[in-house]
């Protein structure tokens, strides 16, 4: 039941520890008395302290589940008939994690919870750059989750939907990434089973991750799930029976590689999604699938051949392991005049790391610097902040005053004396309380801007373009 009065509500969030104590006494105790519990949670969310679904879930009284294994789940990021995964942060630490919740219909069933608990297994087996790391499967009362690192990015097929057809050398990266995690897993004797685009995360520094290892597992066990889990095991498996392959075959994988990858260039899947399970068992689907070069001619020729091999039907014909597509991939950038190792250093995969707590804003920042061509970190700790600026300095920083607070104008002048041999920029954006700060935050070094709210996010980009066209031109003549 959802609290009636204002003290049973901050009762339970106390024992939630969803919000630090003394903030919640504090807020509640400036409510009138008598005011409502809904009255606080309304509060509460304004002042960014809780997320909307937690006051959603709190307006319900569906407050058990809220915070798992210390982590307080802050939004939900996808949904399938079989879990559903959340951002989640520590509740000591702040640390963001991936919570990926088993759905109740599920939880009393030992099979569904046998092969939940499996994927969480081998996650936690596999430690490699190109594959997010699970931290393990558990148990708390009547829910089952698994805890793995967030990733700041999304996932491939959103940021295609923002990006839109790739280039050939960064869609080759980006294959290059897939085919190393599936050859480390392999020698793991582990296969993927279900690559698919939105089963590939990346990270804000431009590094694409897979997730989700493990359903290559019981056919029987996999179709009582529901549609939209089951889809990529039914076009698996298909595969496999109408091209005479064996089940389980590592080079399924490197064919639905071959699929992601066709779709990076083209902008287009080889064949059309759909949701009909009929269709999807189809074998022809698969077989008739047009050459990238008829679909988009721009594709290198190189490139192009390793697409159209790695969508043969006959397995024999297609590459033989993940090591054999990598080496090619690896070709090809070359041909391209990429070297692999390299950092892209163009100012329109600048990475920009914001210091902010808030998770609307954070979200609002990550989609619109995203949508413009950067790579986003975003960072809720100061300190972490410079550690990180001290390790891997970003091209920027953007600094928010509202979610730092008063120090916000020294921490500004820090990033700036930390980030000078590196001509790191920075921006401090200040609330619209703290024209105060102003005066503290002049500073005569050119790589540093500051605005006062209210601003735009356009104004943000300009401060933060401003700063990087500065660098470049101290770059350009830094011998």
């Amino acid at each position: 039941m959802s609290p009636r009065t204002l003290d049973e509500l901050v009762k339970v969030l106390g024992q939630l520890r969803l919000i630090d104590s003394e903030v919640l006494l504090r807020t509640a105790g400036e409510l009138p008395i008598g005011s409502p519990a809904d009255l606080l949670v309304t509060v509460l969310e304004n002042r960014h302290l809780l997320t909307p679904y937690q006051s959603e879930r709190l307006r319900k009284g569906e407050s058990d589940g809220l915070v798992l294994g210390g982590y307080k789940l802050q939004y939900r990021n996808a949904s399938g008939s079989f879990a559903r995964v959340f951002r989640a942060c520590g509740v000591d630490d702040n640390k963001m994690v991936g919570l990926k919740v088993l759905r109740d219909r599920w939880a009393n069933d030992p099979d569904m919870v046998r092969l939940f608990h499996r994927e969480g297994d081998i996650g936690q087996k596999l430690k490699h750059p190109n594959i997010v790391p699970v931290y393990g499967a558990f148990v708390q009362g009547a829910y089952h989750y698994i805890a793995m690192e967030f990733v700041e990015g999304g996932n491939l097929r959103d940021f295609v939907k923002i990006r839109g057809r790739l280039a050939a050398e960064e869609a080759c990266r980006y294959s290059l990434d897939m085919a190393q995690a599936l050859e480390y897993a392999l020698h793991l004797g582990v296969t993927h089973r279900d690559l698919k685009m939105t089963n590939v995360l990346m990270s804000s520094s431009g590094v694409s991750r897979l997730i989700d290892f493990g359903l290559a597992a019981d056919d029987k066990l996999l179709s009582r799930l529901g549609t939209s889990d089951l889809q990529q095991a039914v076009e698996y498996t298909t595969l496999e029976r109408g091209s005479g392959a064996p089940t389980n075959d590592p080079r399924s994988d490197l064919f639905f590689l071959g699929v992601i990858l066709y779709e990076l260039l083209s902008g287009e899947p080889p064949y059309q999604r759909t949701r009909d399970r009929e269709e999807r068992k189809r074998f022809s689907r698969y077989r008739d699938v047009r050459p990238i070069t008829s679909v988009e001619s721009s594709v290198p020729r190189r490139v192009a051949s390793i697409v159209d091999r790695l969508l043969r039907i006959n397995p024999q014909e297609r590459h033989q392991s993940a090591a054999e597509l990598a080496a090619d991939l690896r070709g090809a950038l070359s041909d391209m005049g990429h070297s692999v190792s390299a950092e892209t250093n163009g100012d329109a995969a600048a990475t920009i790391m914001c210091v902010e707590d808030r998770p609307q804003q954070q979200d609002l920042l990550r989609q619109y610097l995203s949508k413009h061509g950067f790579r986003v970190v975003l960072i809720n700790d100061v300190e972490r902040a410079m550690g990180r600026l001290k390790q891997q300095p970003p091209a920027c920083v953007l600094l928010m005053a509202e979610s730092i607070g008063d120090r916000a104008a020294d921490d500004f002048h820090r990033v700036l004396s930390l980030g000078r041999g590196k001509f790191v920029s920075a921006v401090l954006v200040l609330g619209t309380d703290q024209a105060h700060l102003q005066s503290a935050s002049v500073n005569d070094n050119p790589l540093g801007k500051v605005l006062q709210q209210p601003v735009t996010l356009r104004d943000v980009r300009s401060a933060i373009r401003g700063g990087l066209d500065v660098r470049a031109r101290y770059v350009k003549h830094t011998p």
